[in-house]
């Protein structure tokens, strides 16, 4: 559905409130006589717990509770297991405090409530607890070894799945091929960096028996819904808040985080709130992370380039606990062709525990790996064959006739990986039309020979999105004229406020100003899923767009009986219902909303006028059979699979051989995701993505000694990229809509993050293609590229710097 109100760069209903200092995140709430909660991490990455003494902890004055394991009971079981897969052979997932072994540093093992965040902390300090270490498990290539330790004593050879998947017959395309090229690729692991670190506040009262929690969570639902099992309580009588939240980027999305039971179990003990808020040493010692694979792949070409068939053998790194299955390696797996045609195509990967922090979906999700091997791959090709990467690209890709594209593999959700639109060829012409790239070449030679090191970098990809299982939404239009539309999953900064009220002012015929969204509060909207896989817009969109067309009928049908015309002459406009082509004959939404509740009084000159008009003999009641009050509905959509987004990123980079900095000279974006709603929004997403896609190339790495003790647990250690290493981004759309739903939209969250290791990895293989050098590995840094340049020289025989 195209109007003028989809696809127009709206302004975000949401800054105003968010400038001005009005927004409210977790730690802005403080309920009358909050205590503070602070909690004891392991500082081990392995070891028995041999004893936990808290005496000294709990003699603390302003000390209210302190919890250990055995303090918990029955509460203390393993968390849900969120994704299972019959693969998944030893799945293990946490308890909210450790009970006999610690598995990673920053596992919980007890957790003190007192007055204040101070004297929480000075307590934690007085816990005593004894360890017995033990070998640590961190390095991947190890972890699958029979005679390396064992993270769970009773996991074989820390192997917590072993997935196979293949397509077509790739024996036959190596059998037959001209060439078989080989490449061992490596990602480490990394995390998201949200501005606002977590956070849980609680408070209960005895006498409802209801739990009010709010969280900085990606999913309320699926917590309020825990919540109420893990206690006992009616599920009506648990509401879960995402407030504003500053970031999530997957990170904020997991059932449970051990802090999002402690907190309300302390609230519901001491019968008073209690706040935690995690600080950023937390954050990078514990919160969920990210990355982590080795990948052996191998390509059977033609004489042409083209690919014959692909095999991939990869290792997944899973940390101590596997809370979200094997969701990442599958979609590394799946998302692994790209755009490209893999009628061949054989993939294997294990998922190997380690002594490290657990593993879940990080902005990508899977896809930054598959789409770093996929276009190494390509770059392999183009080397051996002494082509131009790009053509390697055109002769691989899927046609714009050939969809929908069936890969052939079973996406993350159960459905098909099956691409439904797209135009990968005019998507990479647009992107080297944005770079320049007829007139690189020449530039790059002027520059080298003055002694600079410039390369370009492509990067094509196709991201999954928008997958289920539902989202639901109610779209109210109240008296006054304006509209309320309430939806289940939360947002981070993604827009919602103004994209969902494009969305339904498009349907009703009103200013989106005058829309209100409201979302992550389970007391306005009680079923849903969450956000996350960028799947928000399109099936919280798509159902908010369902809700609206049916308010929009009622309304339609109320007005014409009042103006005693046919709907079929009536129009929606400026909010108003009018008759097309006279001028006056027209009523207020609001008007209609009050007429719509059938009772005896109406406030306001425009409803009591519509009121009015109801006054006249009538048989039988005010609401028909099946007929509710109010100008409202309910809209639900279950999507019946996956919508696959698209782009093409281009890059010129410069490298400094002296030193091996990296400087970004120009970057440009192609992004296909179907019908826009609103391009300022997705441009903004976009950005955000390849601001942390640059993170993940060149800055943001997770390291950790072979004890598996943390080494980057500030921002002086885990660096990402500030407004000085991130260049101006310049953007250009094509829209190939989904036909999966009314609004042919796919999703946008991720797609700025997703190509870009791989862009800057082809960039830098550009710039110093006369030295060899090769990247294989992300992230880099400076020193590890100067590595990369002087062992290149070596293997040459030229002078190291």
């Amino acid at each position: 559905m195209t109007t003028r109100l989809i696809g127009a760069r709206v302004p975000r209903n949401e800054d105003e409130r968010l400038l001005r200092g009005l927004g409210c995140f977790v730690d802005d709430v403080n309920p009358r006589g909050v205590l503070h909660a602070a909690a004891l991490r392991s500082a081990h990455a392995s070891a028995r717990i041999v004893s936990i003494d808290v005496t000294r902890a709990r003699a603390v004055p302003g000390v209210q509770l302190v919890l250990t394991a055995a303090d918990l009971g029955e509460l203390n079981e393993p968390g849900p297991l969120l994704i299972p897969h019959p693969v998944l052979t030893h799945p293990r997932t946490q308890r909210p405090l450790a009970i006999d072994r610690v598995r990673y540093v920053g596992e919980l093992v007890a957790f003190v409530v007192a007055e204040d965040r101070y004297v929480a902390e000075d307590a934690v300090e007085l816990i005593d607890a004894v360890y017995e270490p033990s070998p640590a498990v961190t390095d991947l290539e190890r972890a699958l070894d029979p005679a390396a330790p064992r993270v769970h004593e009773d996991v074989p050879a820390n192997r917590a799945a072993r997935v196979v998947q293949s397509v077509g017959d790739p024996e036959s395309a190596f059998r037959d091929a001209a060439r078989v090229l080989r490449e061992r690729l490596w990602i480490e692991r990394s995390c998201g960096s949200p501005i606002e670190t977590r956070g849980v506040v609680a408070e209960y009262d005895p006498r409802g028996r209801s739990l009010r929690v709010w969280s900085s969570t990606q999913a309320p639902l699926p917590i309020k819904n825990g919540l109420a099992r893990i206690f006992g309580l009616p599920e009506f009588n648990v509401d879960v808040i995402a407030p504003d939240v500053g970031g999530g980027f997957g990170t904020k999305v997991m059932l449970f985080y051990a802090e999002e039971i402690l907190v309300p179990l302390a609230a519901i003990r001491l019968g008073r709130p209690v706040k935690w808020t995690e600080d950023r040493r937390e954050h990078l010692l514990a919160a969920n992370q990210e990355r982590g694979q080795l990948h052996q792949v191998e390509v059977a070409i033609d004489r042409e380039g083209r690919i014959l068939g692909l095999r991939d053998r990869f290792l997944h790194d899973t940390g101590a606990y596997t809370p979200y299955g094997i969701v990442v390696p599958l979609i590394t797996s799946t998302q692994l062709p790209g755009p490209y045609r893999l009628r061949n195509y054989h993939v294997e990967f294990e998922v190997a525990y380690t002594n490290r922090v657990p593993v879940s979906p990080y902005r990508g999700a899977g896809r930054p790996h598959g789409a770093f091997v996929m276009e190494r791959v390509i770059g392999l090709i183009a080397r051996e064959l002494d082509l131009e990467p790009v053509e390697v690209r055109r002769r691989n890709f899927i046609q714009p006739d050939e969809f929908p594209w069936d890969v052939g593999l079973t996406f993350q959700d159960g459905g098909p990986t099956r691409y439904d639109s797209g135009n990968y060829p005019a998507g990479l012409d647009m992107a080297l039309d944005m770079i320049g790239f007829l007139d690189f070449r020449a530039h790059q030679a002027t520059a080298r020979a003055r002694g600079r090191w410039l390369g370009l970098g492509v990067g094509c990809y196709v991201e999954g999105t928008g997958i289920g299982p539902y989202e639901g939404a109610h779209v109210r239009v109240e008296p006054s004229g304006k509209v309320f539309v309430a939806t289940g999953l939360a947002t981070q900064g993604q827009g919602h406020a103004t994209t969902f009220a494009q969305i339904a002012a498009d349907a009703l015929g009103c200013d989106p100003a005058d829309v209100t969204v409201v979302t992550g509060d389970t007391r306005r909207f009680n079923w849903g899923a969450g956000t996350y896989a960028s799947r928000g817009l399109v099936v919280s969109g798509t159902a908010i767009h369902a809700a609206a067309l049916k308010v929009r009928d009622k309304a339609l049908r109320i007005a014409a009986e009042l103006l005693e015309v046919s709907a079929h002459d009536l129009e929606l406009v400026a909010g108003v219902a009018r008759v097309k082509g006279v001028p006056g004959r027209e009523l207020t939404l609001g008007a209609l909303a009050t007429v719509a509740n059938p009772i005896r009084y109406a406030s306001g000159k425009d409803a009591a006028e519509a009121a009015l008009r109801l006054v006249k003999p009538r048989a039988g009641a005010v609401l028909a059979a099946g007929e509710e009050p109010g100008l409202e509905a309910f809209g639900y959509y279950a999507p019946p699979q996956s919508t696959f987004a698209s782009g093409c990123h281009a890059v010129i980079v410069e490298v400094d051989v002296a030193t091996g900095s990296l400087t970004i000279l120009r970057y440009v974006v192609q992004h296909d995701c179907g019908t826009i709603v609103n391009p300022t929004i997705v441009e903004g997403q976009i950005r955000g993505g390849v601001a942390q896609g640059i993170g993940g190339a060149f800055y943001e790495r997770i390291v950790c000694d072979e004890r598996g003790q943390p080494l980057t647990t500030s921002f002086m250690d885990f660096l990402i990229p500030t407004a000085t290493e991130v260049p101006e981004i310049e953007i250009c759309h094509t829209e190939t809509p989904s036909p999966l739903n009314p609004l042919g939209v796919k999703g946008a969250g991720e797609a700025g993050a997703i190509p870009v290791p791989a862009v800057i990895a082809e960039a830098i293989d550009d710039a110093l293609a006369p030295l060899g050098v090769r990247v294989r590995e992300m992230p880099l840094d400076p020193g590890r590229l100067l590595a990369l340049i002087d062992a290149a020289r070596s293997s040459r025989g030229l002078t190291t710097s």
